[in-house]
């Protein structure tokens, strides 16, 4: 019985003991995942760009010129119970206003080619091809404006008709689109807004939904401001107001 005793002791000194293992890294690892070698002959997908965010058109505030001719019309009633729009040609924007004065839209425009505040004598009478660079300007003034037809028996809202100056929408036609004239609405500055015969196109979007539906019954009235008369010059009533601020 010794003997046997003996004889199990030796083989415990021959069996190592069992190695003690962390209970987490009882689990075999996952292998790591084969990175996949493009086939011979083909490349790999180049990977997407990303997208460049275009600048967003800053929102047009009214100029200090076009508060003091809102402020006169509202306060004189010089639109008589219509609704009224601003024109400011130094910052190529549009302010529409109901007929109680309050602001319903602020647009970009674009308006005629060379800065000046008068109309050449006659130019209603020209053909767009008579036209020349000096006589593509948009006339200041205060205005009725109300619809009528145009060239092509084209309904267009007519600021000045004498003079051949409409508001309209951007046109479509190829012309158009060879002069960039959506893109020049859209951009960020009034830099490149000078582009028409002297008419004053808007978006499309604004003239259908609220300016038409404001205008075609009665028309309205229509302010554009001076390049570079002294707007007292082009509205004379603002020489009542000033005087009167003066002596307040």
């Amino acid at each position: 019985m010794i003997q046997g005793l003996l004889a199990l002791a030796g083989l415990a000194l021959l069996v190592p003991p069992a190695a003690v293992v962390p209970l987490q890294d009882a689990k075999p690892k996952a292998a790591a995942p084969k990175k996949a070698v493009p086939k011979k002959g083909k490349h790999a997908p180049p990977k997407p760009k990303a997208a460049v965010a275009k600048p967003d058109a800053p929102r047009l505030q009214p100029s200090a010129a076009t508060l003091r001719v809102h402020d006169w019309v509202s306060s004189a009633g010089d639109n008589h119970g219509l609704p009224y729009l601003i024109v400011d040609k130094p910052n190529a924007a549009l302010f529409l206003f109901d007929a109680h004065g309050k602001q319903l839209a602020a647009v970009p425009v674009l308006i005629g080619i060379a800065p000046g505040d008068d109309a050449t004598p006659g130019i209603g009478a020209k053909q767009l091809s008579e036209i020349g660079p000096a006589e593509k300007t948009t006339p200041a003034g205060r205005f009725l404006a109300k619809f009528g037809l145009a060239v092509g028996k084209e309904r267009v809202l007519w600021v000045d008709y004498y003079t051949s100056v409409a508001l309209h929408p951007v046109p479509e036609g190829a012309a158009a689109r060879k002069e960039k004239r959506r893109e020049r609405l859209a951009s960020p500055t009034p830099d490149d807004n000078r582009i028409t015969f002297g008419c004053i196109n808007v978006p499309s979007a604004f003239y259908a939904k609220l300016l038409s539906p404001m205008y075609r019954k009665k028309g309205g009235y229509v302010y554009v401001l001076p390049d570079s008369k002294p707007i007292e010059d082009v509205f004379p009533a603002l020489h009542v107001q000033t005087a009167a601020r003066s002596a307040s």
